[in-house]
């Protein structure tokens, strides 16, 4: 079968191996993948690969061996999967705790754009708590993530404000509801819940925003820029407030996948893909998502690369 192995070339970041197929683990899944999404975050491992790498962590296809233990969906099944690794290729071994089953009115180009970003989303939210009336900021906005918690946020009942680099990156966001403004200094404070991506110096600005004894949630560090803080000019600003880290990984994901595939199904959540394409182009994608140059998500179709 064919695989996308890292090369270590910023420019061309991925390439097409042949390989064995994946042999699964007892309480695993062979799926044939339709689609997978990359995520940002692979990217930037992507520039210093381990040996080891194989990337791809967003998978939709059709289940073609069920998993030996007798978990999981059986042979035929369209699935939406969250593995560990391996996902962009033909075939990917899931474990049957991280996958959930598709109906047939969500296609697989959407469906492979919730695993990661959508479950973080979920756990973020619940981190932060109940949202009904609340205020909220939520940093670097424009992504995957960032799409989902807005729309979600919302749908609680939130008063959220997302910050984006650019007008056109925050278009989406305001559809779905949300206040949008293009620097974290021009957000209209104080906020009970800030939900912060970027780190660097636009944390500190964010946790001035916070109101006494609220939360600020650090789930990422998207500028690549460590985060300084200075003691003293805490004091100066609200009081008591709570920093919290955050990172969504933990499986099992199948409950998590459930919610979601609900949720897009009532018509609660609406995947942002901003482009979808042969993966042919999936070293072209990445450097492009890795650069900021997709809004939400990318997603690859795996039929006819060669």
């Amino acid at each position: 079968m064919q695989r996308l192995i890292p090369t270590g070339d910023a420019a061309r970041p991925v390439a097409f191996a042949e390989v064995p197929q994946p042999v699964p683990e007892p309480g695993e899944a062979l799926i044939k993948v339709e689609a997978f999404a990359p995520n940002r975050g692979e990217t930037f491992l992507l520039e210093q690969p381990r040996p080891e790498l194989l990337p791809g962590k967003d998978i939709a296809g059709l289940v073609v061996q069920a998993a030996a233990d007798g978990s999981g969906p059986g042979i035929g099944t369209r699935v939406v999967g969250h593995p560990a690794q391996g996902g962009w290729a033909e075939y990917a071994a899931v474990p049957t705790h991280s996958l959930t089953v598709l109906p047939d009115s969500i296609d697989s180009a959407r469906a492979a754009a919730l695993p990661l970003a959508g479950i973080t989303a979920l756990r973020l939210l619940r981190t932060a708590g109940s949202l009904a009336g609340r205020r909220v900021l939520l940093t670097g906005a424009s992504g995957g993530v960032g799409h989902y918690v807005t729309e979600l946020a919302v749908g609680a009942g939130a008063e959220l404000t997302a910050v984006t680099s650019t007008p056109v990156r925050g278009e989406r966001l305001a559809e779905l509801g949300a206040n949008v403004v293009h620097d974290v200094a021009a957000a209209q404070g104080p906020f009970d819940v800030v939900l912060e991506s970027t780190g660097g110096p636009g944390l500190a600005l964010a946790l001035s925003k916070v109101r006494p004894g609220g939360l600020l949630v650090w789930f990422g560090q998207a500028s690549r820029t460590p985060v300084s803080l200075d003691f003293f000019q805490l004091l100066g600003g609200p009081e008591r407030v709570t920093i919290q880290h955050f990172h969504y990984a933990g499986a099992p994901y199948g409950s998590d996948l459930s919610a979601l595939v609900s949720l897009v199904e009532q018509g609660r959540l609406h995947p942002e893909i901003g482009r979808t394409t042969d993966w042919a182009q999936t070293a072209d994608t990445l450097v492009d998502l890795r650069e900021r140059r997709i809004r939400g998500k990318a997603v690859l179709l795996t039929g006819g690369a060669r």
